[in-house]
């Protein structure tokens, strides 16, 4: 399982647009190879150099989408709430005096719905996930400003 991004390369720079320098909008994403025993995607983005920060936590996403589009949320999917406080994506905003930090993009497949609403707390989603996931995909981004 894979996921891409037409924005940026693995390991490259995430564009002022998609952070808090810029429009703040999610990058579109590509879900590409799911394993075909998928029933739901989550997708889960974090700054493991500020703690695993959670930047944007998406669940319920149909198990055949295989593009979100920028700024944009999946039909039916809901959004937990992210370290920011918000229940929407929250783009990379690195404290000035930082090295870039890196955000990790994962999407997981599932053997099953997780059955959470988006009141779950972000370890809740990660227990959930650590349950369920058939497969992992990650895509990786920095930014520094």
């Amino acid at each position: 399982m894979r996921l891409a991004s037409t924005a940026f390369d693995d390991g490259g720079t995430i564009p002022k647009r998609f952070t808090c320098s810029g429009e703040d909008v999610s990058p579109p994403l590509a879900i590409l190879d799911p394993p075909a025993r998928t029933r739901e995607l989550a997708l889960v983005v974090e700054d493991p150099d500020a703690d695993r920060f959670v930047h944007w936590s998406v669940l319920r996403i149909a198990p055949d989408t295989a593009l979100i589009g920028a700024g944009k949320v999946p039909a039916g999917a809901v959004q937990t709430e992210n370290g920011f406080g918000d229940k929407r994506w929250g783009g990379p905003c690195p404290p000035e005096d930082d090295e870039p930090h890196r955000y990790v993009f994962a999407i997981y497949a599932l053997d099953a719905p997780l059955g959470l609403d988006a009141d779950a707390s972000a370890d809740e989603v990660r227990d959930a996930i650590g349950e369920h996931a058939l497969a992992r995909g990650t895509l990786t981004g920095r930014f520094g400003r």
